[in-house]
């Protein structure tokens, strides 16, 4: 898989130019990335990647994302209306991954995290890195969901092909800057709950009445519109993915569809878009991370719409050679 998505974005080089300096770059994000667990099990294994488990509070019972299986103890407990809370990695999590990357012989860290406007992680981290002695470049990817995980992909290719950590974070945040968060929530009020409903507060006086469908921009859940049905809510869902998509060279759009509790409406959502995005490969399907669905609640149906390569990494600055 890494040499498909490498060759995809990598660089064209003539074959005949002399080998360049290769540097030991690592990536570290958050379970918040949405990132397949089959995926990550090989970068893991070799150091190359680190995932920081967010911790997220049911009751008084604090679980590890991606260390607990908790999908089970969250659906009963948004279902019930308990109390579920997150909260951000504590920084001595992000130093102990630095410092482990460190130690099996990387020469640098890229850390991207979930949007500032969401979570305070990026802080989190950007503590650590003041503490370590490698050197950390931290991102905000502003984002969520496989979005942020589609960054992470990116900035993985990258240092397998030997770039600096300046060099891997302008390899992520061009592909973190061509992604988009659409999504449709049954209600607001877990929303409301957390604290992340942002300007969608104003709907909050007929949140009963609606349907709404909402975005990710600029770090920040925003509202897009509002219906009065949910199967009309999904239906204008999928018109709003399809246009992006359409609007998108040919060929170069990937998806990927996030669900909690409907896995099956999340299939059939992922079959439409199929049929409705010209030349897009099949959706990725996911439950989408425990410390997200927390404050989305049950039902939600999100959709990260990426690009499946990055024709802009020819931008990147040439490497420096011996």
């Amino acid at each position: 898989r890494l040499a498909r998505l490498r060759q995809s974005t990598t660089p064209g080089r003539t074959g005949t130019e002399p080998a360049p300096v290769a540097v030991r770059t690592a990536v570290v994000t958050d379970s918040a990335a949405a990132l397949p667990a089959e995926w990550v099990k090989a970068f893991v294994a070799d150091g190359r990647l680190a995932v920081v488990p967010m911790p997220v509070l049911v009751g008084e019972e604090i679980y590890g994302e991606g260390e607990d299986d908790i999908t089970q103890t969250l659906a009963l407990a948004l279902a019930a209306g308990s109390s579920v809370k997150t909260s951000r990695p504590s920084p001595g999590q992000f130093e102990q991954a630095y410092l482990a990357a460190r130690d099996r012989g990387f020469e640098a860290v890229v850390s991207i995290h979930i949007s500032a406007g969401l979570s305070g992680t990026a802080d989190a981290a950007r503590l650590a890195a003041q503490r370590v002695s490698i050197p950390v470049e931290v991102i905000d990817s502003r984002t969520v969901g496989m979005a942020q995980g589609m960054g992470v992909q990116s900035a993985l290719v990258a240092a397998a092909d030997g770039r600096s950590a300046a060099e891997v974070r302008h390899f992520a945040e061009e592909r973190l800057a061509r992604t988009k968060v659409y999504f449709y929530v049954p209600s607001l009020e877990q929303l409301r709950r957390g604290g992340r409903i942002g300007t969608a507060a104003s709907w909050l006086g007929t949140m009963l009445s609606i349907k709404p469908i909402l975005a990710v921009d600029d770090g920040k859940i925003v509202p897009l519109e509002k219906v009065r049905s949910a199967a009309r809510a999904v239906a204008r869902l999928e018109e709003i993915v399809a246009a992006d998509v359409n609007s998108r060279p040919v060929g170069q759009s990937r998806l990927a569809v996030h669900h909690f509790g409907n896995l099956a409406e999340a299939e059939r959502l992922a079959a439409r878009l199929g049929e409705k995005c010209l030349g897009c490969p099949p959706a990725q399907i996911s439950a989408l991370p425990a410390v997200l669905a927390a404050h989305a609640g049950l039902g939600v149906l999100a959709v990260v719409v990426g690009e499946s390569s990055t024709p802009g990494a020819t931008t990147l600055p040439a490497r420096s050679h011996p």
